[in-house]
């Protein structure tokens, strides 16, 4: 079916950057939307960026910081985080709605996740 598959994420100091990627793959008829989720240790699972037709939108917290950006063709979705701060530290999940035929409706899809520890 499809998957998502996350990379990039890591260990880092206050104030770096790192660059998450996204691929998603399997029968993929089209994406509406692609975007980034995170949920840190004892708190819900919140909107990072995301990016559909209807352009891209921010959580606060990281606008300025933060980019999202897609590679259409290869079905992939990028964040490039600037000005990392402690408080970043999560879990960051990929996310897409997308329809895997030209019938039905567009349904969501998850990656299985991965780290980002911001920490001196």
């Amino acid at each position: 079916q499809v998957q998502l598959v996350e990379s990039g994420g890591g260990l880092v100091q206050p104030g770096g950057s790192l660059r998450l990627s996204c691929a998603a793959s399997g029968s993929i008829f089209s994406i509406n939307a692609m975007g980034w989720y995170r949920q840190a240790p004892g708190k819900q699972r919140e909107l990072v960026a995301r990016s559909s037709g209807g352009g891209t939108n921010y959580a606060d917290s990281v606008r300025g910081r933060f980019t999202i950006s897609r590679d259409n063709a290869k079905n992939t979705v990028f964040l490039q985080m600037n000005s990392l701060k402690p408080e970043d530290t999560a879990v960051y999940y990929c996310h897409a709605v997308l329809l895997i035929s030209d019938m039905g409706y567009p349904s969501d899809y998850w990656g299985q996740g991965t780290q980002v520890t911001v920490s001196s």
